[in-house]
């Protein structure tokens, strides 16, 4: 949130900062008061030893009533009255959007993110965005209640069942920028990454172009084992490879998962190796999540590595 990469992310930062100067002065008042009450406190006891101290508590203190109704409501009234209004005012100039922005859809899943382009490219827990131009992000979600939030480049907002939330977001040069679910959505909520990667409008355009395209074919024995096994097993009951007979819409689509970077959600980076123990048990890198431990013998699953890793 500290490193804006967006003019709105920016306005956030300066609202922050804002906020954090407050309580400084806040927590300077208040131990301050602290102090000077103790450094009283033992002043009192020290030059009064022949008075009780039930007598020295009973003592008036002059504006006593004035100074809580002044310091204890008064003052921290009018800071949080002026903090929202400034807030609303910052908040007010965020989400402009141009007339024509791109639209993508970000679905939340438990526990991972699903993106789709209006081109038809589909892809899981990574968006791509060309620099410089507004993305309208629609939020819907396919089970619980969870949240978008990218604070390098924007606030963050919840998907709602049955609500039509959406967020616009921009990036002012290339990069990668780390979102999370902020929202407690279950047993795995932070493990539910994403990653949201700006990349020039050129590239952006090949890159989404080719994403739209059906996966490629096998290459090699060993990839079209791995492609008839994948349709053949419980694979395809709950992801959809474009191009083949798998058209599952439980899990994400893996039409160019080699193109990804990371494995459910950024829990591991994506390797020919790290691909073969997440088909084998998923459940030891993310106990919870519905994929179950598959039921291919070794051969079988190195077979599917070797198609998978190919689909770019």
């Amino acid at each position: 949130m500290l490193d804006p990469r967006s003019d709105d992310a920016r306005r956030v930062e300066g609202l922050w900062w804002v906020l954090f100067w407050i309580s400084c002065a806040v927590v300077a008042v208040v131990t301050g008061f602290l102090l000077a009450a103790v450094r009283r406190r033992r002043a009192e006891l020290h030059s009064e030893d022949d008075i009780d101290e039930d007598d020295i508590d009973r003592r008036p203190v002059p504006w006593g009533d004035r100074f809580v109704v002044i310091a204890g409501a008064a003052i921290p009234g009018g800071i949080l009255a002026g903090s929202f209004a400034f807030s609303l005012v910052v908040l007010n100039d965020m989400g402009s959007v141009d007339d024509r922005p791109l639209e993508v859809e970000v679905v939340g899943h438990t526990w991972w993110w699903e993106v789709r382009y209006p081109n038809g490219a589909v892809t899981a827990n990574e968006i791509r965005i060309p620099v410089g131009e507004t993305v309208q992000l629609a939020l819907p979600t396919a089970d619980v209640i969870h949240s978008f939030w990218v604070p390098e480049l924007q606030v963050k907002k919840d998907h709602i069942p049955g609500a039509d939330n959406q967020l616009s977001v921009v990036a002012d040069h290339a990069g990668r920028f780390r979102g999370q679910c902020a929202e407690f959505c279950g047993l795995q909520h932070a493990h539910m990454e994403i990653l949201v990667v700006a990349m020039p409008a050129d590239e952006f355009d090949d890159w989404v172009e080719r994403e739209a395209e059906p996966a490629a074919e096998p290459q090699g024995a060993a990839a079209e084992d791995g492609r008839r096994i994948f349709e053949r097993a419980s694979c395809a009951g709950c992801h959809t490879i474009r191009g083949t007979s798998a058209e599952g819409t439980l899990g994400p689509d893996l039409t160019h998962l080699a193109d990804r970077e990371t494995l459910g959600a950024g829990v591991v980076r994506l390797t020919p190796e790290s691909l073969a123990a997440f088909i084998t048990d998923p459940q030891d890198d993310k106990p919870g999540v519905s994929m179950p431990p598959t039921e291919l013998t070794p051969d079988q699953v190195d077979a599917v590595v070797a198609y998978l890793t190919e689909l770019e």
